[in-house]
């Protein structure tokens, strides 16, 4: 699949634009604080609903504006898509396909990207809310329906929560723990959903990783990730005590899904008296972790600043890979958003070499030096303006940007 042309309206800090992409190698160049990272940001906001630089929509509604306009026209398997979002500050959001009424979650089957940006640090160094938001996107990405199910199980913690919070009143306490299994109920099924999809998807990121971060860093660091489920972890401190304990979950067997419930409703039980008195969830996908390790010791606090940029780029390349094969409409859109300023030559024509060969490649760069030699359409954003030049470096044509 690729993007074919995207137009924009009152997002971030465009007024209007129009931008057109092609096949193979799309580069947007320009200096910091002139729009580029917002360009691939709202491409890749049909992919997953989201940013990866915010956590909310509202930063990307253009300042004084209520409403922002995204159309992507994106090609998928020879058949030409339009997409639309309109994102809003004070009610629910609206999309289109094809001029046609969806819900938001429906535009995450018609498009697929992966992105590689310099906030992708932070899945190796940073809170386990990062790695969790990197497993369920690339558990939607292999599995569109997997969108309704992250945001049912949101729905079912936050009620949950909520009903526990009302337990802690003395008075209310009988009655909450009679409805309390309910919520249980529910928080089962689709927890027991998110385990199982989270760990197809780390044994079968398992070959791809090690290949991607080879090739990125040509040493074999033994690139591992793995799970640390809280369900796992509550009913291993029943049984051992903490320093005889594997912090990480086993992977090599599959295990039936009557065995995943029976084990959630366990540590449901043993944590009951603690989310009464706390009023918190404590079990659950919301409360795990990914680990991820080089050389059997953790990447957080053990690997050098090269060593985990260069798991990072691997974790995103295996995803691509992984989407690349699997993905009945082809390769996954890559975009590298500012990423070359951060490796030196030797990275850059490695990952190059791993991602030339996907369809299509969208690259922003704010020095075109930094960027590998190639067959290059680029978009140069300079002075209010986005450019688009030819592969030979001349000017031509361009559109009038407002900024703000």
């Amino acid at each position: 699949m690729r993007v074919t042309h995207l137009s924009l309206s009152d997002f971030r800090n465009y007024c209007e634009a129009e931008v057109p992409f092609t096949r193979g190698l799309n580069l947007i160049v320009g200096r910091n604080g002139q729009g580029k990272t917002n360009l691939v940001e709202a491409i890749a906001y049909f992919s997953n609903l989201g940013s990866h630089r915010v956590t909310g929509d509202s930063a990307m509604i253009r300042a004084g504006a209520t409403t922002a306009i995204v159309r992507m026209k994106a090609a998928v398997e020879e058949r030409d898509v339009l997409l639309e979002v309109q994102l809003n500050r004070e009610k629910a959001n609206r999309a289109q396909v094809n001029k046609n009424g969806v819900r938001p979650r429906e535009l995450t089957r018609w498009f697929s990207c992966v992105v590689f940006a310099p906030e992708d640090l932070a899945l190796v160094k940073g809170d386990p809310s990062i790695r969790r938001r990197f497993l369920d996107e690339a558990v939607a990405a292999r599995n569109p329906v997997f969108a309704g199910v992250l945001a049912d199980y949101e729905r079912v913690v936050r009620q949950r929560t909520t009903l526990l919070k009302t337990a802690r009143s003395h008075t209310a306490a009988g009655s909450v723990e009679a409805t309390l299994s309910v919520w249980d109920d529910q928080l089962v099924d689709l927890g027991v959903r998110i385990m199982a999809a989270r760990r197809s998807l780390v044994r079968v990121l398992g070959s791809p990783l090690a290949s991607g971060y080879a090739s990125i860093v040509e040493h074999d660091h033994r690139p591992q990730i793995s799970l640390i489920e809280s369900v796992t972890q509550t009913l291993k401190r029943r049984s051992v005590s903490r320093e005889t304990s594997n912090d990480s979950t086993s992977l090599e067997a599959d295990v039936s899904r009557e065995t995943l419930e029976l084990q959630f409703r366990e540590a449901l039980a043993n944590v009951r008296r603690q989310e009464l008195d706390r009023g918190v969830t404590l079990v659950g996908p919301h409360r795990d972790d990914a680990l991820f390790e080089l050389n059997a010791l953790p990447v957080k606090g053990y690997a050098s600043h090269g060593e985990s940029w260069s798991f990072a780029l691997a974790l995103r390349l295996s995803l691509a890979k992984l989407l690349r094969e699997e993905s009945p409409s082809g390769d996954p859109v890559i975009i590298l958003d500012d990423v070359f300023a951060e490796l030196d030559a030797r990275r850059r024509a490695a990952l190059m070499t791993e991602v030339s060969a996907f369809e299509q490649v969208i690259v922003t760069a704010a020095v075109e030096g930094d960027v590998p030699e190639g067959k290059w359409h680029r978009v140069r954003i300079e002075a209010g303006a986005v450019q688009e030049i030819g592969n030979d470096g001349d000017l031509a044509s361009g559109v009038e940007v407002n900024f703000v």
